[in-house]
């Protein structure tokens, strides 16, 4: 049985979590998100784009994704419910890419367009492909415009220094580029491994005692049953 201290921990955690878990929520169901695959600087990423409803309770018909200026190339995923297209602009320096091409020019927008427009109540996901800046720390705006059969919404506000996003009405789904390699999983691989808990150490003192007591108990029966055959 665990003990009352453990119970009690675990109660409050999960008091925690869904507490997290509805702050979490809320905005998801307000707003157009970005859920990234990494964070990381200089990585590889999958940036899904959340769609959770309508405009003011209009179908969603055209989902247009501006790609910040740091980011040069961009590989939408297809989605069989939209046509995409990816806008590209001219830039005015020549860049080189991760291959060493000369590029002249980048992907300025990605446009979503329904063939079936997204029922206000539903909820829709669209990825883009794409490598993240090599600056940790830089906070990456997609201000997004959410076309419907009547009207729009225009998902494009950007925080000032020091301003918390969860003042504005409109925020862009934005992304903030971490370090590279600093994720938890990667200090606990290599070798920081977490001290053992308290509880842990009981409860598997209790899995040990356990088992020896029942070993004692099938040697005690295994010789009561010898006993009683030799007296039969």
């Amino acid at each position: 049985m665990p003990s009352r201290r453990t119970l009690a921990r675990l109660g409050a955690t999960a008091g925690a979590a869904g507490l997290l878990t509805l702050s979490a929520a809320a905005p998801a169901a307000a707003h157009v998100t970005i859920t990234p695959s990494d964070t990381a600087a200089g990585a590889y990423t999958v940036l899904t784009f959340s769609v959770p409803h309508g405009c003011d309770g209009s179908p969603t018909t055209r989902i247009t994704i501006q790609v910040p200026e740091e980011v040069v190339s961009v590989t939408p995923t297809r989605n069989a419910f939209y046509g995409v297209e990816k806008k590209m602009e001219r830039l005015d320096d020549p860049v080189e890419d991760a291959h060493g091409n000369t590029v002249t020019e980048r992907v300025g927008q990605v446009v979503y367009t329904s063939k079936l427009p997204l029922p206000d109540g539903y909820r829709d996901t669209l990825e883009l492909s794409l490598q993240l800046p090599d600056t940790p720390g830089e906070t990456l705006a997609f201000p997004v415009i959410q076309k419907c059969e009547k009207g729009q919404t225009g998902w494009t506000e950007v925080p000032a220094e020091g301003q918390d996003p969860d003042e504005l009405e409109h925020p862009a789904p934005a992304v903030t580029i971490t370090e590279a390699g600093g994720s938890p999983a990667s200090e606990t691989a290599s070798g920081s491994a977490p001290e053992p808990d308290s509880d842990d150490d009981d409860g598997n003192g209790l899995a040990v005692a356990g088992l020896v007591l029942g070993a004692v108990g099938i040697a005690v029966g295994t010789a009561a049953l010898s006993r009683t055959r030799r007296g039969a």
